[in-house]
């Protein structure tokens, strides 16, 4: 009995997105149900603490999660699958996506500089 690699079922790829706080000195990979993946971490953030660096982590976790969300919408849309399912499953929109951004883009206070000792 010969085994056709057509017939072996392929698993389904996992989608990820990437989120950087706006320093750069934080940035992470994560699916789309918000499980981190890869996460980089520049030294100069582990002086403010473990637990805002918690917070921080996890709130890029979100926003990734929320990107990966809209790029599996996106691909089963493509895919042609009816849009009441896409609906039920609850995947971000890019509308929901672009307030999310614009939101957080008030609430973030950006750098006092964009320099980086070295």
């Amino acid at each position: 009995m010969s085994t056709n690699m057509q017939d072996t079922p392929r698993p389904p790829s996992v989608i990820t997105a990437v989120a950087a706080n706006r320093r750069g000195t934080i940035a992470l990979r994560a699916t789309e149900q918000g499980i981190p993946i890869d996460i980089r971490i520049h030294h100069s953030e582990l002086r403010y603490g473990g637990a805002r660096l918690a917070t921080e982590i996890m709130a890029l976790s979100a926003r990734a999660a929320m990107e990966a969300g809209v790029r599996h919408r996106l691909e089963l849309e493509a895919d042609g699958v009816p849009a009441d399912i896409v609906n039920a499953l609850g995947l971000a929109t890019r509308e929901q996506l672009a307030d999310a951004q614009a939101a957080e883009e008030h609430t973030d206070p950006a750098p006092t500089t964009w320099m980086r000792s070295i």
